[in-house]
């Protein structure tokens, strides 16, 4: 049986259940939830487990958290919000795009062995350890800030053998220069997950990506700039082509962020954009796919044996 690592210890890949493949638990910014947690709302830890909870008893089993570092990262609130849900939490290593340039210089190996350590021993002097590697790019496609990074998540993961995860931006098709750096690291494209890939509708070019050998993250749900109903019509276009065993949907939704006065976002107005959380693709998207004639064995599939073929490398 294959292990993998979760906040809570080694988890086997049987265990994982229903699985969403790209959430955040916090969203903010290196160091905010230990050192200015007022930040995130007296009630933020309150609210991560009330989420957690109801995710729960609605059915999802594990959550992969792709908050990195200089996203907020804490590991210590991921372990104990899934010692009081019940939920397995995945958590990673690597990095997003918020590079500062105290890194400029950083080799792609200096950067490595930190993402090893990290799956090796612990995080944050914790023996908590990352169960996935995690490298971003956006609207600028690969930068010469964050190649480094990218190279050094393909380096540890040919050593600990943990796979990847990639913030692509793919109404860009950025994910072309993604693999090819992949590619010349010498990466199974196997062990590799080419994320936000519903935020475009261009079937053609989420094609040449599995045909490369990868899989796909749906995980922008409900999504901004193309709607859920074209996203989920996108979806059933790639599962009647035939790479229904390659998609990993998700929501890339968080349950605690920067309460600022004046926010980017309004919490009601997030909250009207979607009212489920966790449970969105669940009651609103299962019932779209079914009328699409999408069969419930598809659907286990899309969240229980894709996740865990993910992990196992198949």
């Amino acid at each position: 049986m294959t292990t993998i690592n979760s906040v809570l210890g080694p988890l086997g890949t049987v265990a994982l259940g229903f699985t969403l493949m790209h959430e955040h638990i916090i969203v903010a910014s290196a160091g905010i939830p230990l050192n200015y947690p007022e930040l995130l709302g007296a009630d933020f830890m309150e609210r991560i487990v009330d989420g957690l909870t109801q995710a729960k008893e609605g059915g999802i089993d594990t959550i992969v958290d792709a908050t990195t570092l200089d996203l907020g990262r804490d590991v210590t609130v991921l372990a104990e919000a899934s010692r009081l849900t019940g939920v397995n939490i995945i958590a990673c290593t690597g990095w997003w795009l918020e590079i500062p340039r105290f890194l400029a210089g950083v080799s792609a190996d200096q950067l490595a062995e930190l993402f090893i350590r990290e799956i090796r021993e612990g995080i944050s002097g914790t023996d908590i350890k990352a169960g996935i590697l995690k490298s971003a790019s956006d609207i600028f496609g690969v930068t010469s800030a964050e190649e480094p990074v990218l190279r050094a998540v393909a380096r540890a993961h040919l050593e600990t053998k943990v796979p990847i995860m990639l913030h692509s931006y793919s109404p860009g098709r950025v994910g072309e220069q993604q693999l090819a750096i992949l590619k010349e690291e010498g990466v199974d494209l196997r062990r590799v997950k080419v994320d936000h890939s519903n935020d475009t509708t261009d079937v053609e070019y989420l094609v040449w990506l599995l045909e490369q050998g990868c899989y796909l993250g749906l995980d922008r749900y409900p999504g901004r700039n193309v709607s859920p109903l074209a996203r989920t019509k996108t979806m059933k276009a790639l599962i009647d082509a035939g790479y229904g065993d390659r998609l990993l949907p998700s929501h890339d939704w968080s349950l605690a962020q920067i309460e600022a006065e004046t926010p980017i976002m309004a919490e009601e107005e997030r909250e009207l954009r979607n009212p489920h959380g966790y449970l969105y693709i669940k009651k609103v998207v299962f019932p779209q796919l079914r009328e699409m004639g999408v069969t419930e064995e598809t659907l286990k599939g899309l969240f229980v044996n894709n996740p865990r073929n993910f992990f196992e490398g198949v």
